[in-house]
């Protein structure tokens, strides 16, 4: 009746791994917030910023706290990874076009 925790083949990361992805996720945050409140930008390139950050952000988040690779757990980590990134890409171009086309729609601007 002896359930030992002790082995375990994956790894559950490093200080120095969370301390970048802290880092990381902080600055990632900072750029579109930067971009939006100064204003520097006309609005097509804010929004691949934000779009482009909000990208990177996950990828960091999902490699750096949740340690997805293709090495663990046969291949399962890679499939989650796949399926993240499909979720990812339907709903933000999902609410990219909607927001475009209520944009056209709404004859705003």
């Amino acid at each position: 009746m002896s359930s030992s925790h002790t082995s375990h083949d994956n790894s559950h990361g490093s200080v120095k791994s969370y301390v970048i992805g802290l880092v990381l996720s902080i600055v990632l945050t900072i750029i579109p917030f930067g971009a939006v409140m100064t204003g520097a930008f006309d609005t097509l390139a804010t929004v691949i910023i934000i779009v482009a950050t909000a990208v990177a952000q996950l990828l960091v988040q999902l490699v750096l706290f949740m340690h997805m690779n293709t090495k663990a757990d046969e291949g399962w980590n890679f499939m989650s990874f796949v399926f993240t990134v499909t979720i990812l890409v339907l709903v933000i171009g999902g609410s990219l076009w909607i927001m475009h086309h209520l944009h056209l729609n709404m004859m705003i601007g």
